[in-house]
């Protein structure tokens, strides 16, 4: 009777274990993945590889990064949005998480570029490209 009872109670546990890894798992957000989007970008033309190697527009690029990635309000798809300074003038792509982190992120470029008129904003929010994002985006 003891053994049934001992037998009964590490099946329990076992499976308790089983449901709370999964629970664990499922919570774990997925590192963004944005192979489509960087499929659909290299056959439309502005990609970070036609950057031009001119100082200013790569110095320009690294301040508007460096910008975004310190604002840690900001959510991991904002911080890895496609930077691309081509004559002064700035191009943002990519997803982000709201509408708000999309004129944030216009915001700090409009002010390193030197106003409004120098960035161009083909930011999307992840949830405006069709429904919901992928389950491989947090």
């Amino acid at each position: 009777m003891r053994l049934a009872w001992k037998t009964l109670l590490a099946m329990a546990l076992i499976s308790a274990f089983g449901v709370w890894a999964a629970a664990q798992q499922d919570s774990q957000p997925a590192a963004p993945d944005n192979t489509k989007m960087n499929q659909k970008e290299r056959s439309s033309g502005t990609t970070a590889d036609q950057q031009k190697e001119n100082q200013s527009d790569r110095e320009l690029a690294r301040q508007i990064r460096r910008a975004i990635v310190q604002d840690k309000s900001l959510s991991t798809y904002a911080h890895n949005v496609k930077i691309v300074a081509q004559g002064g003038t700035v191009t943002l792509k990519g997803p982000v998480k709201s509408e708000e982190e999309k004129t944030a992120i216009e915001q700090k470029a409009a002010e390193l570029a030197g106003g409004p008129t120098k960035v161009m904003n083909e930011l999307e929010v992840a949830g405006d490209r069709g429904g919901k994002p992928s389950p491989n985006r947090p």
